[in-house]
């Protein structure tokens, strides 16, 4: 009875004690996730300071497209990765000591004595579910394993107040070495770095404040204008194509800065052969550029429409001016052509611009649709005042060129025409890597090599390839049609000219886009008015008609060139009588007497007009005199 009575005491006091324990295992398990979550929180802290460190550095290594005037803050963020890495050791040093000071002994604690405890209370459990079978080794058995039992709950009491302090203070340890030093690093370091900091950002602000007072201006200036700004272009007038005098208020382009720009409203008149502005308040215009011989171009801005830029013969005074509507952009750019062409200077400019008008007009329109036209010359202006001395002496355009000939204005050429290059004169490049001595290009251009700076206008088919009139035709009917067309851009090329072929070459890439065998070339010729333009026709076959030989077909090609044309058809027909002399040594001989040989034995000439650009990128978009 005694013990039972006992027995009963022990299992009463011992659900108590079970209890604790339990209560305990679940409070250690949660303390332990919240000391595991401070040591993630801090561990990501430190990688969060590291990456944030190295984030700093790559700030120098950004290509911005408008990173001038950065190194100060490139220093300043240099100097910011170096405190956050010193920040980044600290938190480092932190969270290893929370690892060893904080989360390993509740571990251990959990491990040791709360496993323990579990693990003798099943082994309690068991010994207590086999009392009835085997009682006197199992009360034996059951009273040794309650006494560990009993020994362990007792000594629960007395560790879990350590437990549950040793963590706190190392966590509380740490934390105060951590800021200890982290007070020490702010202190002595960085109080004169963050005074310059906080300078350069008031600084900025200021800069700020002022850039978005003139935003504020420029807003109330737009939101002030009249409503016909946002409307659109109504063409009610058509285009006066045939102005030699113009005058209005246009926008001119001004650098303020390195990538800034800034448009002032200005009135511009054309007077003579000169463009003239006249500024706000002043009493009187003066001359803004030489128009003669100038170029006239469409261009795009990226925050305006109607531009249009106007670059000097030389090419080293340039201006881009902006238009208010679609018509004035037009009027403009067809007056300051008719202008660069010193039509001003003739008996009567008037009648000579609307003949120009008219024949450019003709140009680009089928023969069908007007009676026989007396403009075959290239020189309208001319044509009058000789009509009646040669009446039938130039040929009709007609003759020169089918009516309603479709003009080429890039140098892609169609696939026939390619076929053609590969039938009559072309070469063929060896599949097996071979090459023959007397049809290598060095053998063949060893006498000449000159290359010219040109820009391609277009190409067209003509009748005939024996006479420069087809030529001057092609230039007139060319110019006319880009002229119809608005067409101002043309790229640049180099004209490389040698004892054996024309080759055109792209500046940037060095790729021959087409070649023409000198012997090919029938006919070339500069223009009579503007020496800047020539053209040459080239003979070719076509081998439509499925005869084996092919019919002849000609093509004439025309150019601007940045000086004069004559020296470019010069070095043709200096070519030209290469290629004649050399099938008589003597007459070679007495042609290389009589020219002037440079040092390497080629024969001298002028000055290539590319220089230093032949082996390197030209300007990719220029205007053409057309």
């Amino acid at each position: 009875m005694c013990m039972s009575l006992c027995l009963l005491q022990t299992r009463s006091l011992l659900s108590v004690f079970e209890e604790d324990a339990g209560t305990l295992t679940d409070y250690t398990n949660q303390l332990l996730q919240s000391m595991q979550r401070v040591y993630g929180a801090q561990s990501e802290m430190g990688l969060a300071t590291e990456q944030l460190s190295s984030q700093l550095l790559e700030y120098e290594k950004q290509n911005f497209a408008l990173g001038k005037g950065d190194e100060e803050v490139i220093s300043t963020l240099q100097q910011f990765a170096r405190t956050v890495g010193e920040l980044n050791t600290l938190h480092s040093e932190l969270a290893s000591q929370m690892a060893d000071r904080m989360i390993f002994p509740m571990i251990q604690f959990r491990e040791k004595d709360l496993t323990e405890i579990s693990t003798l209370r099943e082994v309690f459990g068991i010994a207590s579910d086999e009392l009835v079978g085997e009682v006197a080794y199992s009360r034996r058995k059951q009273h040794q394993a309650s006494m560990q039992y009993y020994c362990a709950l007792n000594a629960l009491q007395y560790r879990k107040r350590v437990a549950m302090l040793e963590p706190m203070l190392g966590y509380t340890q740490a934390q105060i070495h951590f800021y200890k030093k982290g007070m020490d690093l702010v202190s002595k370091k960085m109080d004169s770095f963050l005074v310059s900091v906080s300078s350069m950002t008031q600084s900025i602000q200021a800069q700020l404040d002022s850039e978005a007072e003139a935003m504020r201006l420029t807003q109330r200036e737009l939101l002030s204008m009249e409503d016909t700004v946002y409307m659109p272009d109504r063409d009610s007038v058509p285009v006066n194509r045939t102005l030699i005098q113009k005058a209005g208020y246009l926008n001119i382009r001004n650098k303020t800065g390195l990538v800034t720009t800034a448009w002032d409203r200005l009135y511009f008149f054309t007077q003579g052969g000169n463009l003239m502005c006249q500024p706000r308040g002043a009493v009187a215009g003066g001359m803004v550029l030489d128009l003669d011989n100038s170029s006239v171009m469409a261009v795009e801005c990226e925050d305006r429409r109607y531009c249009f830029q106007i670059t000097s013969p030389s090419g080293k005074t340039s201006m881009i001016l902006q238009a208010e509507s679609k018509k004035e952009y037009e009027e403009w750019i067809c007056t300051l052509n008719n202008i660069s062409r010193q039509i001003y200077l003739t008996d009567n400019p008037e009648a000579v611009a609307i003949r120009l008008n008219q024949t450019a007009i003709q140009a680009v329109t089928p023969i069908t649709s007007f009676e026989r036209r007396g403009e075959g010359s290239p020189n309208p202006d001319r044509l009058a005042s000789h009509a009646e001395e040669t009446p039938c002496s130039a040929p009709e355009a007609e003759d020169l060129i089918v009516p309603g000939t479709p003009i080429q204005f890039d140098i892609m050429l169609p696939a026939s025409e390619f076929q053609d290059q590969n039938r009559v004169g072309g070469r063929r490049t060896n599949p097996f890597g071979e090459t023959d001595d007397d049809c290598s290009p060095e053998s063949d251009d060893s006498l000449l090599q000159q290359v010219f700076a040109v820009r391609f206008l277009g190409s067209m088919a003509v009748r005939s390839g024996q006479t420069q009139e087809v030529i001057y035709e092609a230039i007139r009917q060319v110019l006319a049609a880009r002229a119809i067309h608005n067409i101002f851009r043309t790229t640049e090329s180099h004209l490389m000219v040698t004892s054996s072929c024309l080759r055109l070459i792209d500046p940037r890439t060095q790729v021959t886009r087409i070649s023409f065998q000198l012997q090919e070339v029938t006919q070339f010729a500069a223009h009579q008015e503007n020496g800047r333009l020539m053209g040459f026709v080239v003979e070719g076959r076509d081998w439509s008609e499925g005869t084996e030989e092919g019919e002849p077909s000609f093509s004439a090609f025309v150019f601007e060139s940045n000086t004069e044309g004559e020296k470019i058809c010069y070095t043709i027909s200096l070519g030209k009588d290469i290629i004649e002399a050399k099938k008589d040594p003597k007459a070679l001989a007495q042609l290389m007497k009589n020219m002037p040989l440079t040092n390497d034995g080629k024969f001298l000439l002028l000055d290539s007009e590319t220089g230093d650009t032949a082996n390197g990128g030209a300007p990719d978009e220029e205007e053409s005199e057309a």
